[in-house]
């Protein structure tokens, strides 16, 4: 398994913009095969600060997200609205050692 967590931060005038967007994103990510978690996070104390915590089977599930539709039309709505690039690191879960999806 796969996880990875995405920093984004994003200029003030586009947050609700963003939300809805993302919102699409990851309804649509949740149903993909290999994909068991699409969370999208907003930090208290800076709005603009978002995190996306995404945890995938596979390279292969992961590189299959990135060719969807909707993968292209939230990177590509929302590159605009950032106020720096996305920054993100990959993890692997060591626990829970069962996931359910």
């Amino acid at each position: 398994m796969i996880v990875s967590i995405v920093n984004v931060y994003v200029k003030q005038e586009f947050v609700e913009d963003f939300k809805r967007i993302t919102q699409d994103n990851h309804t649509n990510s949740i149903q993909e095969p290999g994909n068991f978690r699409f969370d999208v996070l907003q930090d208290e104390k800076d709005p603009t600060h978002f995190i996306l915590y995404e945890a995938f089977e596979s390279q292969a599930d992961i590189e299959f997200h990135r060719e969807t539709a909707h993968y292209f039309r939230w990177r590509d709505t929302v590159a605009p609205w950032m106020d720096k690039p996305r920054d993100g690191a990959r993890y692997e879960l060591l626990f829970p050692l069962e996931i359910k999806k």
